[in-house]
C-alpha cells in the first residue's frame, strides 16, 4: 500500500513540476503544437464560407435518339472546364478560402427512369452548354429541380432505407488506368459497345419508391503536379525511380559505405557505392510483356487531361420494396465491367460503406448513412479520391447511343431545328 502511496506522490509532484515549467515556456511551446489543428479548422471554415455563396445549377442532360457516336466527344467538355484551373495565392487561399472549381458528373434513376445530370457553378453553365451543342447538336439541356430533395434528408427512419459507400481504386496506384471505351469493341463486327448500357440497364430495373445515385464531382489536376507525380510514377515503373534521402540518411549511408571499405582499401583501391554506376539493360530485357503494356498504357493515359475526381454511389428507397440484390450488387456488378486485372477496377471503399459490426451496430451504421447521404446532397470531397484523365471520365459519363434500347432512358422526342428562312418579318 505504502508503495502505491507512493507512487501517486511522485506523479502528483511530477506533474506540478511540468506545470511550474509550462507556465514559463508555453508562449513558445503550444504555438508550434496547435498551428496545424487550427490550419485544418480554419481552412475549413473559410472554405465553407467561400463554397456556401457560390450559385448552383442542376442541368439535366436529354440525349437525342439518333446518337451514332462513341463516347471521345464527351471528352471536349472535360477539356473545357479544364481551362478553369489557376492557382491562388496566399492570401486567397487562406483569407479568402478559395480553391479549385468542381463539377459533378451524376446518372440517376428515380424510381427506374433514368436521368443523366450535371451540376455546375450557375457561371460554367455556358461552357457546359456550349460543349455539348457543339458536339450533339439535338441533344437539350434544362435546368431541374434537385432530385435528392425528393426524398427525406434523414434516412434511415422508419420508412425508408438506404446503402452506399464511394468508389475507389483496387490498386493504390491512381494512375493505373481503368478499361475505356476504345476496349469496347467486338472482334467480329469492329463495333463498339456502349460502356453504359448494363449500368443504364440495371437502374432502370428498380421499382416504386426506389432511387440509385452514382455521382463523378471532378476537379481539374494543375498540369505542374501531373508532370511531376506521373513522371516519377513512370520512373517508378522503368526501374529508375530516386530516393529521395534526408540529411540523416545520407550521413548515416557515408557511414556505412567508409566502414564496409575500411579493410579493403588496405588491399587497394575501393569504388564506394556513392560514385558506383549502375549498368542499366534496356526496357524491353528488363521488363515483362505485361510489364511493358501497363507502363505503354500509364504513359498513354498521363498524355491526356487530368481530374481529380470522388466517387459516391446511394441506393435509397423505401423499405416496403428495399432489394439490395438488385439495388447494390448488380449495380457494382456493371462497375466492374470498366475493370482490367492488369491495371485499374473500381470498388466500394471499406471506410464508408454503410455497413457496422460488433460494438454499437445500430447506431454506427445509422451514422454512416446518414453521413454519406449528407456528403452525396452537398457533392463534397471528403475522403479517399481518385484520378482520372478525360477518356476515363469519358467512358463513365457520356451520351448513351442509340444502340442502347433502355425503354427507362429519358431522350429527346425530336430534333431541335432553326425557324425557317422565309419567315416574313413585320
Amino acid at each position: 500500500m505504502d508503495i502505491i502511496s507512493s507512487s501517486i506522490l511522485e506523479i502528483v509532484s511530477s506533474m506540478k513540476t511540468a506545470w511550474q515549467a509550462m507556465n514559463y515556456v508555453w508562449f513558445i511551446a503550444l504555438p508550434p503544437l496547435f498551428f496545424y489543428m487550427f490550419k485544418i479548422y480554419w481552412l475549413r471554415h473559410v472554405q465553407d464560407a467561400y463554397w456556401g455563396a457560390a450559385k448552383w445549377v442542376l442541368l439535366e442532360i436529354i440525349p437525342p435518339k439518333n446518337i451514332e457516336k462513341s463516347p471521345k466527344p464527351m471528352e471536349g467538355l472535360f477539356a473545357g472546364f479544364a481551362g478553369v484551373e489557376k492557382g491562388f495565392d496566399i492570401a486567397e487561399e487562406y483569407i479568402s478560402g478559395m480553391f479549385a472549381d468542381y463539377m459533378s458528373l451524376e446518372i440517376a434513376s428515380d424510381q427506374g427512369t433514368v436521368h443523366i445530370y450535371i451540376r455546375t457553378m450557375k457561371k460554367y453553365r455556358n461552357l457546359v452548354e456550349a460543349h455539348l451543342y457543339a458536339q450533339y447538336p439535338d441533344v437539350e439541356i434544362i435546368e431541374v429541380p434537385d432530385y435528392v430533395d425528393d426524398v427525406p434528408v434523414l434516412i434511415p427512419n422508419n420508412q425508408w432505407d438506404l446503402w452506399g459507400a464511394d468508389v475507389v481504386f483496387t490498386k493504390k496506384d491512381e494512375f493505373f488506368p481503368i478499361r475505356t471505351y476504345q476496349k469496347f469493341q467486338e472482334d467480329i463486327t469492329g463495333t463498339m459497345i456502349d460502356p453504359l448500357a448494363g449500368l443504364i440497364e440495371t437502374m432502370g430495373k428498380i421499382g416504386p419508391g426506389q432511387h440509385l445515385w452514382l455521382q463523378w464531382v471532378i476537379a481539374p489536376h494543375s498540369p505542374g503536379w501531373v508532370a511531376k507525380a506521373g513522371k516519377k510514377f513512370t520512373d517508378k515503373l522503368k526501374g529508375r525511380e530516386k530516393i529521395e534521402e534526408g540529411p540523416f540518411e545520407r550521413f548515416w549511408r557515408d557511414v556505412k559505405d567508409i566502414f564496409s571499405n575500411l579493410f579493403a582499401g588496405l588491399n587497394g583501391p575501393v569504388e564506394f557505392a556513392a560514385v558506383k554506376k549502375k549498368e542499366e539493360q534496356p526496357l524491353d530485357i528488363r521488363l515483362s510483356p505485361g510489364e511493358r503494356d501497363a507502363l505503354k498504357a500509364v504513359e498513354d493515359n498521363l498524355g491526356k487531361l487530368q481530374f481529380s475526381t470522388k466517387g459516391r454511389f446511394v441506393y435509397v428507397g423505401r423499405r416496403e420494396n428495399f432489394d439490395k440484390s438488385l439495388g447494390v450488387s448488380s449495380i457494382w456488378g456493371s462497375l466492374k465491367q470498366f475493370g482490367d486485372d492488369n491495371m485499374n477496377s473500381l470498388k466500394p471503399d471499406n471506410n464508408s460503406k454503410t455497413f457496422a459490426n460488433y460494438v454499437f451496430q445500430k447506431s454506427r451504421l445509422r451514422y454512416r448513412q446518414r453521413k454519406l447521404l449528407r456528403r452525396y446532397r452537398t457533392r463534397n470531397r471528403d475522403g479517399e479520391m481518385l484520378t482520372f484523365s478525360s477518356e476515363e471520365l469519358a467512358t463513365l459519363f457520356h451520351l448513351p447511343d442509340m444502340n442502347v434500347m433502355a425503354p427507362s432512358l429519358n431522350r429527346v422526342e425530336a430534333k431541335r431545328g432553326g425557324a425557317p428562312s422565309n419567315l416574313p418579318i413585320e
